[in-house]
């Protein structure tokens, strides 16, 4: 069957070919391994067959491999990291009859979408079970860019955090790395070394979480479950379930009715989700994040509600006030209870 539509080209339903480049090796167990996962969810539908590139550095490199795959005849390419952005836009206007799709950015063209999933939706359920786990009232993040992604999700952790503990901190060491292993276990052990008792992370490796453990503190992961890594440390994890969404897409280019647009799924569709809690958090606070879950799924809790105040405790946020997505993709402020700086 021909696919329909203005991306149709010689593309035949049953032999699509689906690229993903990767910024990081699928073995991290962390950002890329989770996409990797839905990559091999789609090799199973019929018709359909996947191939990736790891380890591809964000800039001119980028440009390079999604341009080979478009010569390769793929008809569908998943650009998977902020840094592909440009680079996925210049090369989907060069191949028209390819369908792009770019992860967590903002442009786009007629044949290039955008997606994410609200990722700061497990960060704040993760929050409020670091946030009851502390002892010293220091939870440590490590964090890779200050970009609004990683800013939306400290910024939703700390209210977590502060829901459970309203007297505790979140204090941020940029990393300015997705992926470097030793960077961020050091990066962990700074934090360690103020007091922190919980590591948190926006980080692709287990280091943070294996630096906690070495010392008998408390960490929350990212991405996967990465409790093999520490499991003595390990409480749980805001984790990607990609499979949902890229088999979503798959079926709509199948099919000739992909149309390019921005998706942001949250955590009703299954995309971001908890990892299962340690063994260490009590059944009163498992209680009362699942509790917290199930109102965020059904609308009833939004984590970024008003009020919310800046570092400054000035009201960024009004009372009765729900921000909107804009605002939340732009996000470039930390929340009260933040400490370090947002460059």
């Amino acid at each position: 069957m021909l696919l329909t539509g203005p991306l149709a080209g010689n593309l035949r339903a049953e032999e699509l070919k689906v690229g993903f480049i990767y910024v990081s090796p699928v073995g991290d167990a962390g950002w890329s391994y989770s996409h990797d996962l839905g990559r091999q969810a789609i090799e199973e539908m019929d018709g359909v067959t996947t191939s990736f590139v790891e380890s591809v550095p964000e800039g001119p490199d980028a440009e390079r491999v999604i341009a080979n795959m478009a010569r390769k005849n793929f008809g569908l390419v998943f650009t998977t990291s902020f840094g592909y952005m440009d680079p996925t836009l210049k090369v989907a206007k060069q191949n028209p009859d390819t369908v792009f799709m770019h992860c967590s950015g903002f442009k786009s063209a007629e044949n290039m979408g955008n997606y994410f999933g609200r990722m700061y939706q497990a960060r704040y359920l993760s929050g409020m079970v670091a946030g009851a786990m502390t002892k010293s009232n220091i939870l440590g993040y490590v964090a890779a860019f200050p970009i609004p992604e990683v800013i939306r999700g400290i910024n939703a952790f700390t209210l977590g955090v502060r829901e459970m503990n309203p007297d505790a901190q979140v204090r941020v060491v940029w990393t300015k790395t997705w992926y470097d292993p030793a960077r961020e276990k050091d990066a962990g052990k700074s934090l360690l070394d103020v007091g922190a008792d919980v590591i948190a992370q926006h980080q692709d490796s287990p280091g943070p979480q294996e630096a906690a453990q070495e010392v008998g503190a408390y960490s929350v992961g990212y991405n996967t479950d990465m409790s093999g890594f520490a499991p003595k440390a390990h409480l749980t994890a805001p984790i990607w379930n990609w499979s949902v969404l890229y088999k979503d897409i798959v079926t709509q280019v199948q099919e000739g009715t992909w149309k390019s647009e921005s998706l942001w799924w949250g955590m009703d569709k299954g995309i971001v989700d908890l990892a299962p809690y340690g063994p260490m958090v009590p059944e009163d606070v498992k209680a009362k994040v699942d509790e917290a879950k199930e109102a965020i799924i059904a609308g009833d809790l939004v984590v970024f509600s008003g009020p919310v105040k800046d570092q400054k405790g000035n009201v960024k946020i009004a009372e009765g006030e729900v921000p909107a997505d804009e605002d939340l993709l732009g996000m470039t402020w930390f929340v009260e209870g933040v400490v370090g700086t947002v460059e």
